[in-house]
């Protein structure tokens, strides 16, 4: 299976760190991220990786070089101008002829990939979406009304949602929704899908998953690692 990590974002929730880095080679512990993706995807037997660059691109082509040093073939594709988490895909369309892995760049997990692989042939539609379970915060008083009317009142109050891990599994055939040349991002795929009616499956992850873009998610991979107790994308 072929790979696709994306890595042209500008990390903007990661300023200053990411004014001089991008948010792929941001460390955590003692590795770029970039890093131990790659050494995650060889894990599970993927050699042929293709790295969408655009912000600071040159910094990850320095690093990770062809690939060769992780056994691997990698290939660099650039965007002039942003084309958004899917839309990059259009430039790569003509490499990705057999089912493929996308991935973002900034993500740490001990996702098991051979079953999620498994999943997505077993069900044969064109994408299966990792998904995990977040709880998310809101430091604010949240209200509910009706007819202008107060009717419940919650302090602070936390909900779980199932949200997208930022990796995919899909089928050659999802290309053809995706427009040439035109930024188009994973929201807008999914609008499209569901807009006619093409089923997309879940697969559901119980373990470890962080967004390094995200400041909290950073920190809190920093602090799991000096305490030897991070999952490092199952390594």
């Amino acid at each position: 299976m072929k790979a696709v990590i994306q890595a042209g974002g500008k990390g903007t929730r990661l300023r200053p760190y990411t004014l001089v880095l991008p948010k792929p080679l941001m460390p955590v512990g003692d590795l770029p991220v970039i890093e131990m993706l790659i050494k995650w995807l060889r894990r599970y037997g993927i050699r042929e990786i293709y790295i969408t660059t655009g912000y600071l691109g040159h910094l990850l082509r320095s690093l990770c070089g062809d690939g060769s040093q992780w056994d691997c073939k990698i290939t660099y594709s650039e965007e002039v101008e942003p084309l958004g988490t899917i839309g990059a895909l259009d430039l790569i369309r003509e490499q990705l002829d057999e089912t493929f892995l996308v991935l973002n760049g900034d993500l740490v997990t001990d996702l098991d990939l051979r079953a999620f692989y498994r999943y997505h042939h077993e069900h044969k539609d064109l994408l299966t979406v990792g998904v995990t379970n977040k709880k998310v915060k809101v430091d604010l008083g949240v209200i509910e009304t009706k007819d202008q009317q107060i009717t419940n009142f919650y302090e602070k109050p936390s909900f779980d949602y199932q949200v997208s891990m930022g990796i995919y599994c899909m089928e050659p055939d999802i290309l053809k929704h995706v427009p040439k040349a035109v930024p188009f991002g994973f929201d807008d795929l999914m609008y499209s899908m569901l807009d006619h009616k093409l089923p997309v499956h879940v697969y559901q992850h119980k373990g470890s998953w962080m967004d390094i873009g995200r400041p909290e998610d950073f920190q809190k991979a920093q602090e799991l690692f000096q305490e030897a107790n991070i999952p490092m994308l199952g390594l």
